[in-house]
């Protein structure tokens, strides 16, 4: 079975879904602490065209992927879970793209300001849902493949200790991520939201490129 498609485009994926690092190098007028990783793809960003390209990009990527995938696939229940998962994610991520946030609310407290009394563009709470679906899609694919390569005895280094870790810090991350949110949206302040959403897609990125690793050496989707 030729799978290695399926790994270049993964591998392809998760680096473009890491252009967020960029920011090291360029100045932003975010800070990666407290900012969410989306508001650097703001409207009003001067970046924000950049990085709305590689949402884009990575998403699209990911999609292909797990459609490719999916026509290839062992059709067993956790493996088909997974697949699907990782299409939402893709697809989602690109949706994500073209329905960027108009200003960045962390940043800029008339922004939030204007957000809380619900005077932002729609965008905003259609960027809310497509991001959530995206992570939900990525929390699928990553619970459900990680189980699948235990369970039939697929990719070691997913079936071994590296997956069930990045695995566990993905739902530490999860968990972080949205507890700040809800901090943030409470008024209570970020919570350093910028950093565990950060380490939240960097694990879901560093995800990808082991599964890709895997799938090209086993072969096997």
């Amino acid at each position: 079975m030729r799978t290695r498609p399926v790994a270049v485009l993964l591998a392809l994926g998760a680096l473009a879904y890491t252009a967020w690092v960029l920011e090291v190098l360029f100045q932003t007028g975010l800070d990666p602490i407290q900012a969410y990783v989306s508001e650097l793809a703001a409207a009003d960003q001067p970046l924000g065209g950049l990085f709305r390209a590689t949402d884009l990009t990575a998403g699209l990527l990911v999609l292909a992927a797990a459609l490719c995938a999916l026509v290839r696939c062992d059709r067993r229940r956790w493996s088909l879970a997974g697949w699907s998962g990782l299409a939402l994610f893709g697809a989602a991520t690109a949706l994500d793209s073209r329905l960027p946030l108009s200003c960045a609310p962390t940043a800029d407290p008339a922004c939030a300001a204007r957000e809380t009394a619900g005077l932002v563009p729609a965008t905003h709470t259609a960027h809310a849902v497509s991001s959530s679906l995206a992570m939900v899609g990525a929390l699928v694919g990553v619970v459900a493949l990680t189980v699948a390569a235990r369970r039939y005895g697929w990719w070691p280094l997913l079936a071994a200790r590296l997956g069930p870790a990045l695995l566990a810090l993905e739902l530490a991350a999860t968990v972080w991520t949205l507890t700040s949110v809800a901090a943030f949206q409470a008024g209570r302040g970020t919570w350093a939201l910028g950093a565990g959403q950060r380490l939240q897609v960097l694990l879901v990125a560093v995800w990808l490129g082991v599964l890709a690793w895997s799938v090209a050496r086993e072969e096997r989707v």
